[in-house]
């Protein structure tokens, strides 16, 4: 994993599952990390953790449905480091339920968090990368953004919007830039706490709780594709439970 240490990777949605996941795997392997989450405390702690294990952490308080705030968090992280490698678009919500239900605000946070989120994530980092002359974008979609099941809907909507995007941003991004779409299946995470169906809610957890792999497993691949050399791009990675269908 030489080719991870001393790089400087901005996580969003750091403060629990994959991001923190991640937040912790990277920085045992000397990257500097910069975390970006909504969560106060749940950042204070996480940062405390890698600093007192020795490892170099930075964080802002940042929701993705703000376009100032992933600018902030990619400027704190070319302030204090002098260089940004990795921008891990991670933040997600999934408050799924059946269209008929109407639950218009749900659709609009999912868009505005899962889409949105990561075009503002692309455009704070971008500049930054040309400039640099380097850079990797890794976005996560979901199996989601393969299939589409009832309930799903939107979400699956954005996620193959993620992919989209991302598929564009590879071919426009040229032999300088990489990007990586990390697609994950059912993993245990804190995701199901944005659902306001409560049944859905309930059939969610316990699909979670039967099958969901832990978040470390999401964190090896984010790992694996970033640690690779830099003339190789790690375009796609597909990870579900193999209990999965």
């Amino acid at each position: 994993m030489e080719n991870v240490k001393n790089k400087v990777i901005i996580i969003t949605g750091a403060s629990s599952g994959i991001g923190e996941a991640t937040a912790l795997m990277l920085a045992e392997q000397g990257a500097k990390v910069v975390l970006g989450a909504r969560r106060l405390d749940r950042l204070e702690a996480l940062a405390k953790r890698i600093s007192e294990a020795g490892g170099e952490v930075s964080y802002a308080v940042t929701d993705v449905k703000r376009r100032e705030d992933l600018s902030n968090l990619v400027k704190l992280a070319c302030d204090k480091y002098g260089k940004l490698d990795v921008l891990v678009n991670n933040a997600g919500v999934a408050p799924v339920s059946l269209l008929e239900e109407l639950r218009v605000e749900d659709w609009e946070d999912m868009i505005d968090v899962n889409i949105k989120g990561v075009l503002y994530g692309i455009a704070a980092a971008l500049p930054v990368f040309r400039k640099q002359g380097f850079g990797h974008f890794v976005n996560t979609a979901s199996t989601s953004g393969l299939k589409t099941t009832p309930t799903m809907s939107v979400y699956s909507g954005t996620k193959f919007a993620v992919r989209a995007i991302s598929e564009g941003l590879r071919q426009e991004a040229g032999p300088q830039l990489r990007v990586t779409i990390i697609t994950p299946g059912f993993v245990q995470t804190n995701l199901a706490d944005s659902m306001t169906n409560v049944e859905v809610k309930a059939q969610i957890v316990d699909s979670m709780e039967k099958m969901a792999l832990q978040p470390d497993a999401i964190a090896r691949a984010i790992v694996y594709a970033i640690s690779q050399p830099a003339e190789v791009d790690v375009n796609e990675i597909v990870i579900r439970p193999t209990a999965q269908a």
